[in-house]
């Protein structure tokens, strides 16, 4: 473990390219993120990859330092052909196998179980996946496929079995976006979405799944208003979501990112937005568009991880570990064209 002077901001970042920048070296080694978080502009091939990985490792000196991806399925996979499978999205897994959930879960595992292994082999460490918003006639389509159905307590299954799935490969998840995105009828990333369903129809619906998988190491908010809760703050900036519903009503206990600040739905300077973030009690704030003076601005005033956000990161990690076994990627592949066949 290392020392106090060693904890890490609460921040994850992306860069801007295939390789790091001088500037982009020289700010994370002052800076000193929690982690890192890699899309589309930073992905080649195999070798490209595990040599960036390994590059913003060593800019914070810290090998164990996460590195994150969004590889659900679907339109939202980073890693795709030729170098790497195209998976399957949520909704299309389960609704080639009707009413057969134990079947399901089965074909959801080894998904995930592939995943992992083809992130493992790249040194990624975090998969931000599974997505247990609920499927909803008046959510936006930005969910849309990325759902895995419309009833909780199914989704909640489906969602427990890829989270096990990747924790078995040696990845850990990201449920999203808690407490629900699946109500919003607006894409988060362009506009602020209000949902005002009471807080009892949410209890028994969008946050069941939530609820259901409190135990996983690491959960991503949803830039999303509640007006029965907080009517003029989003989950990610709100107190009262964060620890009334979040914290409380969930129960979840593991570490607590926001979705990407960047996006058109919070308000506000990129720092006022981190801040927001972190007062209202976010563990971890994640800065997805690799913008260098951004990322500046926001390291110049957020200090070093609170001891409790530190000590969640800390379980996080400890939950990978105790989990991974290997696998037979042929057999694997094999196993899930048999099952969805």
């Amino acid at each position: 473990m290392y020392g106090l002077e060693a904890i890490p901001r609460p921040l994850i970042f992306g860069c801007a390219g295939l390789v790091l920048h001088s500037e982009e070296r020289e700010l994370f080694a002052d800076a000193n993120p929690y982690g890192f978080i890699l899309f589309d502009r930073n992905i080649n091939n195999p070798s490209q990859v595990r040599l960036l990985v390994n590059e913003l490792r060593s800019a914070v000196r810290r090998p164990d330092a996460p590195v994150l991806v969004d590889q659900e399925g679907g339109r939202v996979a980073r890693l795709g052909p030729p170098y790497w499978r195209q998976p399957p999205a949520a909704a299309e897994l389960v609704s080639q196998l009707g009413n057969n959930i134990e079947k399901a879960c089965q074909v959801i595992f080894i998904n995930s179980q592939i995943i992992a292994h083809e992130l493992s082999e790249l040194h990624i460490t975090v998969d931000c996946m599974p997505v247990l918003d609920l499927a909803t006639t008046v959510g936006h389509q930005v969910i849309g496929e990325r759902a895995y159905g419309e009833v909780p307590a199914r989704v909640a299954e489906f969602g427990r079995a890829a989270c096990s799935g990747l924790l078995n490969g040696g990845v850990l998840p990201v449920i999203k976006h808690i407490p629900g995105h699946g109500r919003a009828a607006s894409d988060s990333h362009v506009s602020l979405p209000f949902v005002q369903a009471k807080w009892e129809d949410l209890a028994q619906t969008d946050f069941l799944p939530f609820r259901a998988l409190s135990d996983m190491p690491m959960a991503m908010t949803a830039h999303v208003v509640f007006t029965a809760i907080d009517p003029k703050r989003p989950a990610t900036t709100s107190p009262l979501v964060v620890a009334d519903v979040i914290r409380g009503e969930i129960g979840f206990e593991g570490l607590l990112m926001t979705d990407d600040i960047c996006m058109s739905a919070l308000e506000g300077s990129p720092i006022e937005r981190a801040e927001a973030a972190l007062a209202a009690g976010c563990d971890v704030v994640l800065h997805c568009n690799g913008q260098l003076n951004e990322m500046i601005e926001i390291a110049d005033c957020v200090g070093a991880m609170a001891k409790l956000s530190w000590e969640r990161a800390r379980r996080a990690a400890g939950y990978q570990d105790e989990r991974v076994s290997p696998i037979d990627l042929a057999a694997a592949k094999q196993e899930l064209a048999r099952l969805l066949a």
